[in-house]
């Protein structure tokens, strides 16, 4: 569970519900041989990591979280640092280290004994429905705790904050569970913090690329590997007084956390431990296509 306390908009009205994102526009590198839409959809934002402004990530797609910041992780999630992120033959390498680090915040140690990276479209692109897709090749090791999630966009509103605000978590590994991949939804109803979790095994993530993908509708969000999908959940669950949070637009993150609540005890001879991204890739259904 990845939990936070934490331009202008194209709708296209079809079929009864509004499918919403910004509107970051398709440049020529990111026209990508590659994406071959899934039947009906059309591709509406990606990076292909072909862009390397200064060997870091696209600043016009992604922003950077920074200190310490959840779950009592080890890690200190640093700003516009190759160490942590940075883009190499067209792909983004997040990359967790057993380092010294000063902490210049009043949160956690004077000094950080690990450093990683946590990447956002927050306040840069969100989508309200579609396909999410990324592929990755992932990290291993007791410690390691990578993640491909969102959140709604919402969160830092007053009144809404985690869980009202939605969480979908497409992939999630725990170096204790090697090969073991979650996919998650996080909600708030009853007055309580519910979630729903299935699991997957994968082969080696650590050794190969795979496509972890969320398809998202007005009646329910489907959570894949390579085209199979292990969990469903129905989009009405989330009803709460009137609101539901999976009716709202969400932003993506990618990071690699070490250690916390989930984590659980890290093996430093494992480090640099890296997750390695070769595409994000966002699609909405056509116009008029059920």
């Amino acid at each position: 569970m990845k939990t936070v306390k934490r331009v202008s908009l194209i709708a296209i009205e079809t079929l009864g519900f509004l499918l919403v994102s910004h509107s970051s526009s398709l440049g020529a590198d990111d026209a990508v041989s590659a994406a071959t839409p899934p039947p009906g959809y059309q591709l509406v934002w990606a990076d292909e990591f072909s862009k390397d402004p200064d060997g870091l990530p696209d600043p016009t797609k992604w922003i950077y979280e920074e200190g310490f910041i959840r779950n009592h992780e080890a890690q200190y999630y640093t700003k516009e640092r190759k160490e942590n992120a940075r883009v190499e033959n067209g792909q983004l390498i997040i990359e967790a280290r057993r380092e010294n680090f000063p902490n210049p915040s009043s949160k956690g140690p004077p000094m950080a004994g690990y450093t990683s990276a946590a990447l956002e479209t927050r306040g840069k692109a969100d989508w309200l429905y579609g396909r999410i897709e990324v592929r990755a090749k992932l990290p291993a090791g007791k410690g390691v705790w990578p993640g491909i999630w969102m959140l709604g966009s919402d969160e830092n509103q007053p009144g809404i904050g985690w869980p009202k605000c939605g969480e979908i978590d497409i992939m999630e590994l725990v170096g204790k569970q090697p090969g073991v991949i979650h996919g998650s939804i996080h909600y708030f109803r009853g007055g309580k913090k519910v979630t729903e979790t299935k699991e997957l095994h994968v082969a080696h993530p650590e050794a190969d690329f795979h496509v972890y993908a969320a398809e998202w509708t007005p009646d329910r969000i489907d959570i894949f590997v390579d085209g199979t999908k292990y969990n469903t959940f129905a989009v009405s669950k989330a009803d709460n007084d009137g609101q539901n949070p999976f009716r709202k637009p969400q932003f993506l993150l990618l990071d690699l956390a070490l250690g916390g609540g989930l984590g659980g005890e890290i093996e430093d001879s494992i480090l640099p431990q890296r997750m390695v991204v070769d595409y994000v890739r966002i699609y909405q259904k056509s116009a008029g296509y059920p």
